[in-house]
């Protein structure tokens, strides 16, 4: 965001830090609210919730200026820390869904033949796509056949994660000398690769075209972890952000897919609104210490929310698919059944979202403890804040 001030190509130094040490529980409570909406988008699918709040944009616009916080040290180092932060949880998730793919399908083994197998690499180095069945058990069973394509959809932001940190190093090297290029490469690439004038087939242009959309957000946490929204008036950054996100709509109606305007399947109308959309909530982030007011309230939901982030999210779509026969169980009650079975129907959305909580709860205790390990801490089961 310096660029308005400081002429193309001339080296931005990152500021000298300021403040208290400690976490920004600001950035804390966006993450808990992005986790949230996660999970309700994937309950309901309401199309409208990826304009009311992009969850992936804000998720990757965080952890961009955490990343750049941690790279005032060694860069290799720092790169290795995340790396083995990221993995473990992916391991444990891998250990159950992979052992389950197999036992309810043979699918794998019938189209892909050994290269399925070879790629079961990226369940242990996510660079590339995990594989999984695109049908698995049986429709009518205690797991719909689409199970897998659920279960592992969350993927994908795993993946992406990894390529940013391990381009971050150069990413901020270059934000640094030209911020605004840098800031701005991401939305050129996802105009060219995520609108069909270039198509790259497979797993390489899914990969890509998640690197693009969400490149600009990755960035701009560089932007704010060095301060330089301080460098233009508020007026004109939200003026341009909406601007931004204006063209985000506007593309998006003109490219409205079966599912309406869900910003998911428009990757240009996601990359605008996303990148619009966080420069507003940074460009207005108070540095708290602490959370104020009837934000307390939460501050220990929160804490846990972002202790156990990767648990969270790794889980939820294969807990959400589990509420299912949970329901169902319910309904074979006699007096259910006879008296509530409508009742139960009309409501079953609802029923799934009251038992995903207690679900991730159960989750977070049993392997939660995982992202300790992996970051180095004492193993806590419910590390919620509190002493």
């Amino acid at each position: 965001m310096s660029a308005a001030t400081v002429p193309a190509g001339t080296p931005v130094a990152p500021p000298a830090a300021t403040g208290k040490p400690g976490r920004d529980r600001y950035l804390d409570l966006l993450r808990t609210i992005a986790l949230v909406r996660v999970v309700i988008y994937h309950i309901f699918g309401w199309a409208w919730l990826t304009i009311l709040f992009p969850s992936m944009g804000v998720m990757f616009a965080l952890a961009g200026s955490l990343m750049a916080r941690s790279l005032a040290r060694p860069a290799a180092a720092v790169v290795r820390g995340r790396i083995r932060r990221l993995l473990p949880p992916l391991w444990v998730f891998a250990l159950v869904v992979v052992p389950m793919m197999f036992a309810l399908s043979r699918q794998p083994v019938k189209e892909d033949s050994l290269w399925w197998f070879v790629k079961l690499a990226w369940y242990v180095f996510p660079v590339g796509a995990p594989p999984f069945p695109r049908s698995s058990g049986d429709q009518a069973g205690l797991l719909e056949d689409t199970w897998a394509v659920q279960a592992a959809g969350p993927l994908w932001y795993i993946r992406a994660y990894l390529w940013f940190v391990l381009a971050s190093p150069l990413l901020l090297r270059a934000f640094r000398k030209l911020p605004w290029a840098t800031l701005l490469a991401p939305l050129g690439l996802t105009a060219v690769i995520g609108t069909g004038l270039v198509t790259i087939p497979g797993e390489t242009g899914d990969a890509l075209s998640d690197f693009a959309v969400f490149g600009s957000c990755w960035v701009l946490g560089f932007a704010h972890h060095d301060g330089l929204f301080k460098d233009v008036p508020r007026y004109l950054t939200v003026s341009l952000a909406s601007i931004v996100m204006g063209f985000g709509l506007w593309w998006a109606s003109g490219h409205l897919t079966a599912d309406g305007w869900d910003l998911n399947d428009i990757p240009l109308a996601q990359a605008t609104w996303s990148l619009g959309f966080c420069v507003i909530l940074l460009q207005y982030a108070p540095s708290w210490q602490e959370l104020p007011g009837r934000p307390a309230r939460f501050d220990r939901l929160v804490t846990l929310a972002n202790n156990r982030a990767m648990t969270i999210y790794l889980w939820h779509n294969l807990l959400i698919l589990a509420t299912i026969p949970l329901i169902d169980l319910l309904r074979e009650i006699p007096y259910v059944d006879a008296h509530l079975g409508s009742t139960v129907e009309a409501g079953y959305t609802l029923l799934m979202t009251l038992l995903i909580w207690p679900l991730l709860a159960v989750m977070i205790v049993a392997v939660g403890w995982v992202e300790d390990v992996a970051a180095g801490r004492r193993p806590r089961l419910w590390p919620d804040g509190r002493r």
